[in-house]
């Protein structure tokens, strides 16, 4: 009779779901199997270092891009902020789409979510109740959101892609119904200071310390928590995680309600950023959201995940649209680099897992 698997392990700076132990008939292979289960995984991680170290040299590199391109306008102290000002927004959703990817899902609906969550917090019933009402607002629709995506897909038996499909396309519904494609003006001072250069706190934005937190917080939750182990354990192997004791469908539960809670907040942030609410809010940021988790080496099928990665990510890709933008590059070819770098990374991420399971 086989042993029941064991939860995944984590490796390094990365979580990533180990094999399967080997059942009581295999005893004659066991040690060697083991010997080179551990090699082979350890390689991985080393790999997965090298990816970090060579997602780090593209971004020196796209630095001096913009440095020679627009030295005046890029290497400006202003623009440096507002970089990474704009990748706090996506960054915080990205955090939120890691966890999914890693557990073998996936979630459309964010970019949806930030814009239901940002109208629906800049009403004026809501801004009565000042920063609290729209901080709150914004959290709970996220959350909400991220209750229903978990339920139609843990326990309604939902494919994530359909599920958080048709979640995009009610939220972008309700968030235009609501606002009846105007933009909704904040007027609470205490959220628009947060937005202006007074409230830097050592030259750092505000919203730059909120992202930061939110990593560091997924960080640990992914690599030094049980949480972590079984987000992993369930995206490696699901069948092998409930046999291990996992409830499988409240974690998927729990990990649509994370990604519900990151854009919550991220709507919170984009707010302060735009001081406005827009049903336009969070166009394409599951798009930018899965490239930046998937060439920060996130394993798109499960199993594997890196908070690390994915917000070099992130910042990879705010700096391509920075430097497109101040070099007056039109947006579509933008995207087609964007959708360029996605594939490359795809083929080389197959390519490592193939050599990591040789």
């Amino acid at each position: 009779m086989k042993q029941p698997a064991s939860e995944a392990q984590q490796g390094g700076p990365d979580a990533a779901a180990t094999p399967e132990p080997p059942t009581p008939h295999a005893t004659t292979h066991s040690s060697a199997k083991s010997s080179g289960e551990k090699v082979g995984w350890r390689a991985l991680g080393l790999r997965l270092d090298v990816r970090n170290l060579s997602l780090l040299g593209v971004l020196a590199a796209l630095v001096i891009v913009g440095g020679i391109t627009k030295p005046d306008q890029f290497l400006d102290t202003n623009n440096l902020q507002l970089v990474l000002t704009q990748a706090s927004v996506i960054g915080v959703v990205t955090v939120g789409m890691t966890f999914v990817i890693t557990s073998g899902g996936i979630d459309l609906s964010v970019g949806a979510i930030v814009a239901l969550a940002s109208v629906w917090a800049t009403t004026l019933a809501t801004q009565e109740y000042g920063f609290a009402g729209i901080l709150f607002t914004a959290v709970i629709v996220g959350l909400a959101c991220g209750l229903v995506n978990g339920l139609l897909i843990a326990y309604g038996g939902m494919v994530p892609f359909i599920a958080t499909l048709a979640m995009l396309a009610s939220a972008r519904g309700l968030a235009l119904q609501i606002t009846d494609g105007k933009t909704q003006i904040v007027t609470v001072d205490s959220v628009l200071d947060l937005g202006v250069r007074d409230s830097y706190i050592l030259g750092i934005p505000p919203l730059v310390l909120v992202f930061a937190a939110v990593t560091v917080i997924g960080w640990l939750i992914l690599n030094r928590t049980t949480f972590g182990r079984r987000t992993v354990a369930v995206g490696g192997n699901a069948e092998a995680a409930r046999l291990a004791g996992i409830d499988v469908r409240r974690q998927r539960l729990y990990l649509y309600l994370l990604s519900g809670l990151c854009c919550g907040i991220a709507a919170f942030l984009l707010i302060i950023l735009a001081g406005s609410g827009q049903n336009t809010n969070g166009n394409l940021y599951e798009l930018d959201a899965i490239a930046a988790a998937i060439i920060g080496g996130t394993l798109l099928s499960g199993g594997r995940g890196t908070i690390v990665g994915s917000v070099l990510g992130v910042l990879v890709f705010t700096t391509i649209t920075n430097i497109f933008a101040l070099n007056n590059l039109q947006s579509d070819v933008q995207q087609i680099a964007k959708g360029a770098i996605i594939v490359a990374a795809v083929l080389v991420q197959r390519r490592t897992v193939r050599n990591g399971e040789s």
